[in-house]
């Protein structure tokens, strides 16, 4: 390690190259993320001074250092998100939050049923499951396709991008080492600002571009503007479950998580064990047996009218999906433990702090960057925990906070290489790019920005 600190500047070479490697193997090469990932950590290392079995030794321990805390996480939450879109039940949180908010409201519902809908299911899936919802609303009351789809899709988007168990934000806890129950708590708070100002957006646009279904598919831009009653229950012929039952795998496992979360803090301060029933809760509050939870919950309510090869067809394509997911996250845990064990992270952390710039900040400019360059939101903040977690530990941040620096900035400006952008535009019709633009890159923008104004806050309050 003396041979490392004395190599230094030639440790910060390397990473200066492998980051533009790894970059470039993503956006241009036919190279997948997750071996981009491995490439540029045995890069740096090698080039950087590193012995090559201390190299392969970062390597292995980082893959399975962040596998073994959030890996089984990610297997759980994409099965559970499977069994919603193939059950209905969210479709049942849509039709429940519209009867609850009532005529009017419809943009708010969307934007609401999006937000809890993304929470164990993919955004892009979550899109195409509740979009023939927002044509029918579009449809039946006269308001524009353009507000309700960008209001269905920013809220869909911004707990998909912040609030664990979706993939991308418990990998950027695991790599940043963050208590997953105090991102789910604090990302919640962050968002609800950030879905605000999304759906004041959404429905200022929906006014400019005013467009609703027609007959037949095609796409209608009337002058005049004909709301009519709304039919809140035009969609409850489809067979959904009970609205208990669709809620509860989800609301189980953050309860359980949120317990964790509160007894441990409490049990901190007061430097108690606790008894025997603290404990228990504490354990089935941890994220892997919580959500397990919430997955069996799943499997037992949402699946009942299935039989076992429906229901183990469902877990294969769960499964599928997660794999890529599992790979990359654990490809970015190997890069950052090669970082770390270099000693570079130090490095730079003590630059850093001799700079006006808030190491907190760190994360959020790498994720943005990455964002912008590449289009994946779940890559720019896996990469960007993979990078700035040697060096905001080594600055004292938080790790809940270095967390959601790293998942606010993976929203930054949505656009062609995206491929949330084309599912949004493609399904409410809208085919000009700069009508695409002004619609949803720029939503996903005032999401970051607003996301970025309420975390700084946060954390200089309780960071």
């Amino acid at each position: 390690m003396g041979d490392l600190v004395i190599n230094s500047d030639r440790m910060i070479i390397a990473l200066i190259i492998g980051l533009i490697l790894l970059i470039g193997m993503i956006v241009k090469t036919k190279i997948h993320t997750f071996l981009a990932l491995i490439i540029a950590a045995l890069f740096i290392g090698v080039a950087g001074g590193m012995p090559y079995n201390a190299v392969l030794q970062s390597v292995t321990d980082g893959f399975g250092g962040t596998l073994g805390s959030i890996g089984i996480i990610i297997g759980f939450g994409v099965m559970m998100g499977q069994i919603f879109e193939d059950s209905n039940a969210a479709k049942r949180m849509a039709h429940t939050i519209l009867k609850v908010l009532g005529k009017g409201k419809e943009d708010v519902a969307m934007s609401v049923t999006g937000f809890l809908v993304s929470i164990p299911i993919f955004c892009d899936s979550g899109f195409i499951i509740l979009a023939p919802i927002a044509k029918a609303l579009s449809k039946s009351t006269g308001k524009s396709i353009m507000t309700l789809g960008l209001s269905l899709a920013s809220g869909l988007v911004i707990t998909h991008s912040l609030v664990p168990p979706t993939p991308g934000p418990v990998g950027a806890a695991g790599i940043f080492e963050a208590n997953v129950g105090s991102v789910i708590l604090w990302g919640i708070i962050i968002a609800i600002p950030m879905v605000i100002a999304t759906l004041a957006y959404a429905r200022y646009y929906g006014n400019k571009v005013y467009q609703i279904p027609g007959e037949d598919g095609e796409w209608l831009r009337p002058e005049k503007r004909e709301a009519t009653e709304s039919k809140i229950h035009s969609f409850e012929g489809e067979k959904m479950p009970s609205t208990l039952v669709a809620f509860a795998p989800i609301i189980a496992p953050i309860i359980l998580i949120l317990i964790n979360t509160v007894l441990a803090a409490v049990l901190k301060t007061s430097g108690s064990e606790g008894n025997a029933i603290t404990q228990f809760f504490i354990f089935l509050g941890t994220p892997i047996v919580a959500v397990g939870i919430g997955l069996l919950i799943a499997i037992f309510t949402l699946t009942k009218d299935f039989d076992r090869k429906q229901t183990m067809k469902i877990f294969q394509k769960g499964i599928e999906s997660a794999g890529i997911i599992i790979l990359v996250t654990g490809g970015g845990g190997a890069l950052g433990r090669v970082l770390t064990n270099s000693g570079v992270g130090t490095q730079i952390a003590e630059a850093i702090a001799k700079t006006s710039i808030p190491a907190i900040i760190l994360p959020f400019i790498i994720a943005t960057i990455i964002r912008f360059i590449q289009g994946s939101g779940t890559v720019a903040m896996l990469t960007a925990a993979s990078i700035a977690a040697p060096i905001t530990t080594s600055l004292g941040v938080d790790p809940v906070f270095a967390t959601l620096s790293a998942c606010v900035g993976s929203l930054f400006f949505s656009y062609f290489n995206d491929s949330f952008f084309w599912v949004v535009n493609r399904t409410i019709g809208i085919d000009e790019a700069k009508e695409q633009i002004r619609g949803y890159s720029i939503t996903s923008t005032i999401a970051w920005g607003v996301g970025f104004v309420t975390l700084m806050i946060v954390n200089a309050i309780f960071g």
